[in-house]
């Protein structure tokens, strides 16, 4: 390790489904966050662990900053919230398709008391006219004062390694915090739960999603076919849903359950029976307990 080596850990905020989940995955080249086009997809803080000969950058992927609606999105604002203090650097998306919102405002009244630099970070650039960006950096540059405004496309990776860059020259001389081919500090049955939720959200309808929760039940090595043993539950909230998830003839449940066993085998790099089960717990984001059950633990926060 060289002489100068920096480290330090940058927190990714922002509205709900500007991207923030891409680049994570785009960075550390491969999916540790899961991504969705259905808003508040993230529930946890997700940490990914960017390592070369010159740095480690830890992200912490926070849950979208929004107004909460029940315990659980209290839990979700807490997070990210409590993460801004805890940081070297935070790094604030928005998505350059949709311009400025109420949303962003909401934001950045909050990160008036934070004594961090922030990065206005434009992601999707791809999806508008070089000409539109200039009046939306001038908007936002009236409103908050930034380090530095950095356009990219986090899903073509335009300008991201420039990004990496000026995160770079922004942390602090250190320590490597992680080995160097870790790439996340969740362990596998969180990131497998996540998979498996993931793939609900993509193919139940608009009801189903918010009020999902995947509790990994068993991981068994078993040895004699080199398959592992996953055990899940899909857990709703209404009985409603569960025929949504089961599907006719049990169909969406077999598609969810194909589509997840693939990221599963390739995070694992070996084969698995995957075993799904959907369950009715109601009103569940509404209750401590529950959500203490399901990994929602506010005490560590």
């Amino acid at each position: 390790m060289n002489n100068n080596y920096k480290s330090g850990f940058v927190a990714i905020i922002g509205r709900p489904n500007v991207g923030k989940s891409t680049f994570m995955n785009h960075v550390i080249g491969q999916k540790i966050a899961i991504m969705s086009d259905k808003a508040q997809t993230t529930r946890n803080k997700i940490q990914g662990v960017y390592t070369d000969d010159q740095k480690q950058i830890v992200f912490i992927d926070t849950p979208g900053i929004h107004k909460p609606k029940h315990k659980l999105g209290d839990f979700m604002v807490k997070i990210a919230e409590n993460a801004l203090n805890e940081v070297d650097a935070i790094m604030f998306m928005i998505n350059a398709d949709e311009g400025y919102g109420l949303g962003d405002q909401y934001i950045m009244d909050r990160l008036q008391s934070i004594k961090k630099p922030v990065f206005l970070v434009i992601n999707k650039i791809d999806l508008v006219h070089p000409d539109q960006l200039l009046p939306l950096i001038e908007k936002y540059k009236d409103k908050y004062p930034f380090e530095e405004i950095i356009p990219i496309s986090a899903l073509e990776g335009n300008n991201v390694n420039h990004l990496m860059d000026v995160f770079t020259a922004h942390l602090p001389e250190g320590p490597q915090y992680y080995p160097e081919d870790q790439v996340t500090d969740h362990p596998e049955r969180f990131i497998i739960s996540e998979l498996i939720r993931e793939k609900v959200l993509h193919l139940t309808r608009e009801e189903v999603p918010h009020s999902v929760a995947v509790v990994i039940d068993k991981i068994d090595n078993r040895s004699e076919d080199e398959k592992v043993l996953v055990q899940a539950s899909i857990v709703i909230e209404r009985k409603s849903q569960k025929g949504i998830i089961i599907g006719k003839q049990g169909q969406m449940l077999k598609d969810i359950g194909k589509r997840a066993r693939i990221d599963i085998e390739r995070l694992l790099g070996s084969k698995v029976y995957l075993e799904l089960w959907v369950k009715v717990q109601e009103n569940w984001r509404n209750k401590p307990h529950q959500l203490q059950e399901f990994g929602f633990k506010q005490d560590e926060y």
